[in-house]
């Protein structure tokens, strides 16, 4: 059993998503998919979507999963878009429903927008195992960054969202809505148990130094050279760096526009009466 892995990169948000596909079954899993978003004239495309829809087809894959990694604070999802166009369930670790709790409160959705996950197709818990194919997959849950990452292993790679980046970029941020520094060290942890080898594919790369782009690595690789939680960096040391590096840095550029739709499983809000889809912006909230 061989796992295939193709990548996209979106240079607009620095995104990777993935198609993980079975090369027996030709069964296959998108992960991370990005919809293009204009903050200057609020439009949407589906360009960078749609290089998977031609991927998938060109190469005759059947897609049984649509699968994020977290409700991201950077991009659009396009998973409602690539299931309309190529089937699919969208799935997303269980812990969402804390942050839909969360950013129901910050955005003021009362009813319009139940927390109980209900825009999701299916709501992966710790260590629940599926398939892609004859690939056997498991997911671990590894919150810090949100509440709500997940890292999906399958075969002998782990795609692990933002809960780690390339060795000299280190890790993500934890101070979203029910982000937690702490957490997310013992999260990486968890990650880095895994065999030296095992292959880690990550959600962003921002190129520092202006290298090439680059979104996979390995287990020893992160533990030998991360810069931020190589061996031998311990738990305290990594929150007080964390906690001291994210109060400096400026909220995303798309985390407004983006983590209301990403709750809804990558749905934009139901058109008002004139037809029109509206995204709401809170004022002196970050």
């Amino acid at each position: 059993m061989a796992l295939e892995v193709a990548a996209f990169y979106d240079p607009q948000t620095a995104t990777v998503s993935y198609v993980a596909a079975d090369a027996a079954s030709r069964r296959a899993a998108v992960i991370d998919p990005v919809l293009d978003y204009n903050p200057r004239s609020g439009r949407t495309s589906a360009d960078s979507a749609d290089r998977i829809v031609d991927y998938v087809t060109t190469n005759g894959l059947t897609v049984d999963w649509l699968l994020e990694t977290h409700p991201h604070a950077d991009h659009l999802s396009a998973a409602a878009h690539l299931k309309e166009r190529l089937g699919g369930c969208v799935a997303i670790g269980a812990g969402i429903l804390a942050v839909q709790k969360a950013w129901r409160e910050i955005y003021d959705l009362g009813d319009e927008l139940p927390c109980d996950g209900s825009q999701f197709d299916h709501l992966f818990t710790d260590e629940e195992a599926f398939q892609i194919g004859d690939l056997r997959a498991r997911v671990w849950h590894t919150p810090g960054h949100t509440p709500a990452c997940v890292t999906y292993l399958i075969a002998d790679a782990a795609f692990v969202g933002d809960t780690l980046f390339m060795p000299d970029f280190g890790t993500a941020r934890a101070d979203f809505p029910g982000g937690d520094a702490r957490v997310l060290f013992r999260s990486i942890r968890r990650v880095l148990s895994l065999p030296p080898e095992t292959r880690l594919f990550t959600c962003h790369d921002y190129c520092p130094g202006g290298r090439e782009v680059a979104w996979e690595t390995t287990v020893a690789a992160q533990l030998a050279g991360n810069k931020h939680v190589r061996q031998g960096v311990d738990e305290d040391a990594f929150v007080a760096m964390r906690s001291a590096r994210d109060r400096e840095l400026d909220a995303p550029e798309l985390l407004l526009p983006s983590v209301q739709v990403n709750i809804r499983g990558g749905r934009l809000p139901a058109p008002a009466e004139n037809g029109t889809v509206y995204l709401k912006i809170p004022v002196d909230r970050f």
